[in-house]
């Protein structure tokens, strides 16, 4: 018997080669209908057979194209209709938009094969693409996903490219990039002042990058900062334009061969180098790797990544670079540039030449950066190739805005099960950033087709999220405390919804008593939190400059301890002006300038300032990543102690653990030796605290959040040790467990809160 149904599809399913996968089933099973894109996402009606229908049924969602994310899927008889054609109609627009956007893609291996191949006839056409692949995100304006809502808008396709894009047949059947040589973006190559340079611009790329230039190439989310990787002065005269002094710089490689010969390539960390997001992956570095040290200096990792553009392809298969640093087009801490006039001014005196194209990038999207520790993958970075997929929650919630706070900033807005984390923005300490904050927000309201009821913000007064998240009119915002967005943003991506021991760990966070917090142990669910215990309170020294001068931590913590220990002798006094180390011990004392802290990281700051591994930092955490890396895997006896004072919120005591390294240092012990007991006494009186308050309290369930918990020798030994205990241990993948996670919980919070439904 002959039947019709109505079948709604939502999530990933516009862009992704869809419905010419709908449309290709019906030719198969000789079912009449159509199918069209909606603001939900796909709507089909199919008519035939009841047991072909079924058939139909199980297909589409077996046999889904690679890209496609079928979040729900329902069905409903309708009434038959005559015709025994299946079409594909023109898109609707009219509801909100419920529709899940794809990111960017990498160049899938069709294309690629196809760039490389001289009989193609796009043989060499930098912005080859398919459904398969290519742009999505960074050039949609509005949905539904269609040519006229994107920046390909402006270029009109030829008949050869009209006749891929309307055949169902084709891989390149409604593909809205679609383009070729005739009809489709090209390249420019021009000089530091924006004149056109004659010539091919992919050879002169190539032929200027191996006279040691810096060129700035525009990407997929923005502009790239390259040089030859292989050329250590050409290295060296992009981080001193760049400023950026020591901060690692990421290098592309054209394969995973090549990525095997510098680094320590594990199979998961192939995966993801070969995975369609493409991210950059941090891998430990071979000895013998070649490169100039001054690529990251002092690290023992590397973050590499393979080409992910048609233009990056050609890059290497033309120029055969061994490797090309590919940094972010920007000053140290700035958005990234992605328009050609913005780029010309705002790289002037850092770019010697661009690589440019007239595509229009609507959106900045960085990329993302990962790491592999022990088979856990960690979210350092979360943008390019991962925004805009949703993390799904635990229970739908009402429209909320979450502004994050103000390093690593990245905001996020709900809608049913779905949070949708932004890309990563960076610090909000300059106009640039504060304009990309907003402008990620618009962009956000825009593609969901959504304007929330609640906003969520830090609670710091003087955050520019803060203060742009109070100044919004008509609508409720919600403070949320940051170590509490910290724990939910973990409870929300594993969809807890009870207490739990939440660990947060990180540098900086408002306290509700007004002082910096940082290392933390709550009580928690998403409507509120007790402090169940925390590091003792220091003074830091200066406030922020404390944070930039690590010795002034290791100065109040040995004050702190008592006695002798500001003694001479110590490694890191011999750099330290007497005057300025009489200064800033006096500051502590008497508090002048100097907020108490319980901050984790400023801990890890001063143990390694005070061995001598870093008295000044040039980027966020140098000093802690410099003391995890000297922290080798060894079977060594021995361990710090803490002491712990007992009470209603325990207090984890720091002094024993200074005398005790002083101790150490004394006796020429090593730094290694030293960062691994620093380490091992850390996570044993982490767990041991965390054990007694589970025995007191009944919960078992704990979560791992905080930048601090980048630090992989914290996180596996801390899950380790709790897992014997018999504890369940969560942390992140989804997003990073730094402050580029912190609006998925500030959003949790607030949804809770906000929604009278969990009253």
């Amino acid at each position: 018997m002959k039947a019709r149904k109505r079948i709604s599809v939502s999530g990933i399913v516009q862009g992704v080669g869809f419905r010419p996968h709908v449309y290709r089933l019906a030719y198969r099973y000789g079912l009449s209908g159509h199918v069209r894109n909606t603001v939900a996402g796909v709507t089909i009606e199919v008519q035939g057979p009841d047991d072909t229908l079924g058939r139909f049924l199980r297909s589409l969602e077996s046999e889904a194209p690679p890209l496609a994310r079928i979040a729900s899927l329902s069905v409903e008889e309708v009434a038959c209709l005559p015709g025994t054609d299946f079409t594909i109609h023109r898109s609707e627009a009219g509801e909100h938009a419920d529709t899940l956007i794809a990111p960017d893609i990498a160049t899938c291996a069709d294309c690629l094969r196809e760039l490389l191949d001289p009989a193609d006839r796009r043989y060499g056409y930098p912005f080859i693409n398919c459904t398969n692949c290519g742009p999505r995100f960074t050039i949609l304006k509005r949905i539904p996903y269609d040519r006229p809502n994107t920046s390909m808008a402006a270029f009109g396709m030829c008949a050869q490219c009209q006749a891929e894009y309307d055949d169902p047949f084709s891989r390149r059947f409604h593909a809205q990039p679609n383009a070729c040589w005739n009809c489709g973006p090209q390249l420019a190559f021009l000089d530091a002042e924006g004149n056109a340079v004659g010539g091919d611009p992919l050879a002169q790329t190539i032929d200027f990058l191996k006279a040691g230039w810096i060129v700035a190439i525009k990407g997929l989310g923005g502009f790239h900062l390259c040089v030859d990787a292989t050329q250590s002065a050409a290295v060296e005269e992009l981080r001193r334009c760049k400023r950026r002094f020591e901060k690692p710089l990421a290098v592309m490689v054209p394969d995973v061969a090549q990525a095997d010969s510098l680094c320590v390539v594990s199979e998961a960390d192939r995966a993801l180098l070969e995975s369609p997001q493409r991210p950059i992956v941090l891998m430990r570095a071979r000895s013998c790797s070649g490169l100039p040290e001054s690529i990251a200096p002092r690290s023992p990792d590397l973050g590499i990544f393979l080409p992910y553009t048609p233009i990056q392809h050609l890059l290497f298969a033309r120029g055969s670079f061994a490797a090309l640093v590919m940094t972010s087009a920007n000053l140290c801490e700035e958005p990234i540039c992605i328009e050609n006039d913005e780029a010309i001014d705002r790289l002037r005196g850092i770019a010697d030449y661009f690589l440019s194209h007239d595509r229009e990038i609507l959106l900045r999207c960085d990329d993302s950066v990962v790491r592999n520790f022990q088979g856990r993958t960690t979210m350092l970075r979360r943008s390019r190739g991962f925004v805009p997929v949703p993390v799904t929650i635990e229970r739908g919630l009402p429209g909320v805005l979450a502004v994050g706070g103000e390093l690593k900033s990245a905001v996020c807005m709900t809608k049913g099960e779905h949070a949708f984390v932004g890309q990563h923005i960076g610090d909000l300490e300059s106009l640039a950033a504060y304009q990309f904050f907003q402008e990620s927000i618009a962009h956000l309201e825009n593609i969901l087709e959504w304007k929330p009821s609640l906003i969520a913000h830090d609670l710091h007064p003087g955050y520019l999220s803060t203060q742009w998240a109070t100044q919004q009119q008509d609508v409720r915002t919600i403070p949320v405390q940051h170590h509490h967005a910290h724990i939910a943003s973990c409870m929300a991506e594993n969809q807890l919804a009870g207490r739990v021991i939440g660990v947060a760990l990180d540098g900086t966070g408002y306290g509700t008593d007004g002082q910096v917090w940082g290392g933390e142990i709550l009580i928690a669910d998403f409507r509120g939190f007790e402090r169940a215990a925390h590091l003792n309170y220091v003074p830091m020294p200066g406030g922020a400059q404390a944070i930039r001068e690590p010795w002034r931590m290791a100065v109040a913590y040995l004050d702190h301890a008592g006695g002798n220990c500001l003694e001479e002798g110590l490694p890191f006094l011999g750099s330290i002006p007497a005057g300025h180390l009489e200064m800033v011990r006096r500051m502590a004392v008497q508090r002048i300038r100097s907020p108490l802290t319980s901050s984790c990281g400023r801990l890890f700051d001063a143990v390694a300032a005070l061995i001598g591994l870093r008295t000044e930092v040039s980027f966020e955490a140098q000093a802690a990543i410099e003391l995890e890396a000297c922290c080798q895997d060894r079977m060594e006896d021995g361990e710090y102690c803490f002491f712990v004072q007992e009470g209603e919120c325990r207090a984890i005591g720091t002094a024993s653990l200074f005398e005790q390294i002083l101790a150490d240092l004394k006796h020429g012990v090593s730094q290694a030796t030293i960062s691994r007991r620093f380490h091992r006494g850390l996570l044993s009186t982490l767990a041991d605290v965390i054990h007694r308050i589970s025995l007191s309290t009944g919960i078992q369930d704990v979560c791992l959040s905080g930048g601090c918990f980048l630090n992989t020798h914290l996180t596996v030994g801390l899950d380790r040790l709790l897992r014997t205990e018999g504890l369940k241990v969560y942390t992140q993948s989804q997003v990073p467990c730094g402050d580029g996670g912190l609006s998925l919980g500030q959003a949790a919070i607030a949804g809770h809160l906000g929604d009278v439904s969990w009253r």
